[in-house]
């Protein structure tokens, strides 16, 4: 196995993200809440976006998953090659990319995309895919790692209140590659239950590094709390 991907091996990467328009959505912000959870034990970061690599990269010897969101269509997350190619200029030890099956915006395959991206700079891919086929598929394209990250934000997935713990633990055991369980990853069990069904690693962003909707998650808690006598 890859020395990078060992490291992370049965421990947590935390993804350091805002929203636009959000007051978190600032490169400085998101380094510094990088390294934050690195104080708490995390193995690795997941960010996005070109600067904030920049600065998480030249704060943390931490292993970084690195992508870029992009673009108003359906692929955004690093949707083209070049894209990869500026993600790991920007630091990225592993290029986080769309890896579902729907088409590219710059016409490449994803075997295209993760072998070029390979060539070039040497890094690793990461496919971010949403069904068991594609990540198949992506296993097959050469993927260095598969995320659950998709399932549940394609419209032909299956999206529940919790993590796809399902996928999960049919991708861990069939595919010849580390599989990576992301989102709505929302609690301790479900991470501890994702290693449990074979992930190799649990990335964890919402539950750790955004205030707005844990404050949701509290707020709407009480709202629905029966009033005091």
């Amino acid at each position: 196995m890859n020395p990078l991907l060992a490291t992370l091996r049965g421990r947590l990467v935390v993804s350091c993200q805002a929203y636009p328009g959000e007051p978190m959505r600032d490169p400085d912000t998101m380094r510094r809440v990088a390294e934050a959870v690195a104080a708490g034990g995390a193995a690795g970061i997941r960010a996005q976006g070109l600067e904030d690599l920049r600065r998480i990269r030249a704060a943390l010897d931490l292993p970084l998953i690195g992508l870029w969101k992009d673009g108003g269509g359906d692929v955004f997350i690093t949707p083209t090659l070049e894209h990869a190619l500026e993600v790991a200029a920007a630091g990225a030890d592993i290029v986080a990319l769309d890896g579902t099956a729907r088409p590219r915006p710059d016409g490449r395959t994803l075997a295209e995309t993760v072998r070029t991206v390979r060539e070039r700079t040497g890094r690793l891919v990461m496919a971010d895919v949403s069904t068991y086929d594609e990540g198949v598929a992506a296993a097959e394209a050469g993927a260095d790692v598969v995320g659950t990250t998709l399932s549940g934000y394609t419209p032909y997935s299956r999206r529940g209140p919790g993590p796809d713990l399902d996928l999960v633990a049919l991708l861990s055991h069939d595919l010849p590659v580390p599989v990576i369980a992301e989102g709505r990853v929302h609690t301790t069990g479900q991470a501890a239950e994702a290693l449990r069904l074979g992930a190799h690693a649990v990335v964890v962003g919402t539950a750790i590094t955004h205030p707005t909707s844990i404050t949701r998650w509290f707020t709407a808690a009480l709202e629905d709390a029966p009033p005091p006598d």
